[in-house]
């Protein structure tokens, strides 16, 4: 797989591609329900603008709350919503016919190991394949192994 440098030190691998499944079934009847303002434990669809192009880009995530503040966390990597994140500093969270604008920072080091834990209680039944066998009950030096190929954004 590809490396790419992330601003937290070691290369993280490229991004997991999505299967048929998730892209032809999972992702369509999940954004259907956005579409009708339903979110499917805490999804959402990000827009992101491309950081060559300009134009918004559009795919669907799990926005998770821990104590009052709002993330994003990356699960199969560094993603192309990832890079652009990075260079727009923000985006759009769309539910329904609601939009919202905000502010994104990236989390780094340490400060990512509860949100990753959280993030993994959480939704490891969907993602869980793509955390190299990681889950919530890892220990700190574990989740803190994986984090820099699963990028987390705070929503200010």
């Amino acid at each position: 797989m590809n490396a790419a440098a992330t601003p937290s030190g070691p290369p993280a691998k490229s991004f997991q591609e999505p299967g048929w499944f998730t892209r032809n079934v999972f992702n369509r009847a999940v954004n259907g329900l956005m579409a009708l303002g339903i979110s499917v434990m805490g999804s959402r669809v990000l827009e992101v603008k491309g950081r060559k192009s300009g134009q918004w880009r559009s795919t669907p995530v799990n926005l998770l709350e821990v104590d009052g503040t709002r993330y994003l966390v990356a699960p199969r990597g560094n993603t192309q919503w990832v890079r652009n994140m990075r260079v727009a500093g923000g985006g759009r969270l769309r539910l329904g016919r609601k939009t919202e604008d905000f502010k994104a920072s990236e989390i780094t080091g340490d400060a990512t190991i509860p949100l990753l834990r959280a993030y993994l209680k959480k939704w490891k039944w969907e993602v869980g394949a793509f955390f190299a066998g990681v889950g919530p009950d890892a220990t700190d030096a574990e989740l803190l192994a994986i984090a820099p190929e699963h990028p987390v954004f705070r929503i200010d």
